[in-house]
C-alpha cells in the first residue's frame, strides 16, 4: 500500500484568515498532513500558516490538486510551479488531478503524462487522482503505469460507501482518501451513529472518521474550531467493533453531496 498519511486536515471552503487559523491550529494540535487545491484559492494562506507554524517542512505532508483549466501539457507544470510558490515550498508531497472533467477538450492521456512529468521534474513526490470512477482510474493506470497513482480522493461517508470503487482501488494497491466523510455534517444527526458514539463515549464525528479509518481509508476532515480539530484527530484512538461496523454498513443511501456537472464522471 502507498505511503500517505491516514489523517490530514482539509481546507475546502476555507479562505483568508479563517484558513490560516485552521491550519495553524491543526498543526498545533498534532496534524502533519494538509490538503489544499488550486481552485480553493487558499494555497498562499496555507503556505503562510505552514511557514509561521514553526513545524519543519520535512515533518509535513502537503497535497494540492490541479484545476481543470491547467490540464493541458502546456499549463500543468507551470500551474504547479505557481502553487509551489504560493505554498512556499520547492516540492509538494502529493499532486492530484482534481476532477476527470470529461469533454473539457484535453485528453486524459495528455493530463496524466503532464502529471507524470511534474513528478519527474521533482515538483511533486507522488501523484494521484480525485473523483475518478473505475474506468477512468484504469485508464490513468494504463497511461502512467502500475504503482504510480498512490491515491484516488473520493467522496465517502456512511451515507455514500461506494463499495465497488473502493474494492477496485484497494485491489490495485491505490490508497482510498475519503473526503466529505461527515456528509457536510448530515451524519452528525444520525441516531444510529449517535448510539454507537454513546456506547464508546465518543462524538459522532469520531465514529464516522473511525469507520473510514478502519476500512483502510485516509481522511481529511476540516474544521474552523480548534477543539473540533483536536477531537477529530482522536478518532484514530477509537476502535469500533465488528457489530458497530456492520450497523454502519446498513446506513448506505448513495447520498452523494458533490456532483458538479461537466466535472464528474459517470459514477460506478
Amino acid at each position: 500500500m502507498t505511503n500517505i498519511p491516514c489523517f490530514g486536515v482539509g481546507t475546502f471552503r476555507l479562505n483568508g484568515q479563517t484558513v490560516i487559523d485552521s491550519v495553524r491550529n491543526a498543526l498545533d494540535v498534532g496534524y502533519r498532513a494538509i490538503d489544499t487545491a488550486q481552485i480553493y484559492g487558499n494555497e498562499a494562506e496555507v503556505g503562510q500558516a505552514i511557514a509561521e507554524s514553526g513545524v519543519p517542512r520535512s515533518e509535513l505532508f502537503v497535497t494540492t490538486k490541479i484545476w481543470t483549466e491547467h490540464y493541458s501539457r502546456a499549463r500543468l507544470v507551470p500551474s504547479l510551479r505557481e502553487s509551489l510558490a504560493k505554498l512556499r515550498t520547492d516540492q509538494v508531497d502529493l499532486t492530484l488531478i482534481h476532477w476527470p472533467a470529461p469533454g473539457n477538450g484535453v485528453a486524459l492521456a495528455e493530463t496524466m503524462a503532464a502529471l507524470a512529468e511534474a513528478k519527474a521534474l521533482g515538483l511533486t513526490r507522488q501523484i494521484g487522482i480525485s473523483n475518478f470512477n473505475i474506468a477512468l482510474t484504469q485508464q490513468a493506470i494504463d497511461i502512467v503505469g502500475p504503482g504510480e497513482i498512490v491515491t484516488n480522493q473520493i467522496e465517502l461517508s456512511p451515507y455514500l460507501q461506494n463499495h465497488r470503487l473502493t474494492a477496485f482501488l484497494q485491489a490495485q494497491g491505490i490508497a482510498v482518501t475519503s473526503y466529505m466523510t461527515l456528509a457536510y455534517g448530515k451524519v452528525l444527526q444520525d441516531p444510529v451513529l449517535a448510539r454507537i458514539a454513546a456506547k464508546h463515549q465518543a462524538t459522532v464525528a469520531q465514529v464516522a472518521l473511525a469507520w473510514a479509518l478502519q476500512l483502510g481509508y485516509a481522511v481529511i476532515p476540516s474544521s474552523t474550531r480548534r477543539e473540533h480539530l483536536a477531537s477529530n484527530l482522536r478518532a484514530q484512538d477509537l476502535a469500533l467493533d465488528a457489530e458497530d461496523m456492520a450497523v454502519i454498513a446498513t446506513l448506505e443511501r448513495h447520498g452523494r453531496e458533490v456532483n458538479p456537472e461537466g466535472l464528474a464522471p459517470a459514477w460506478d
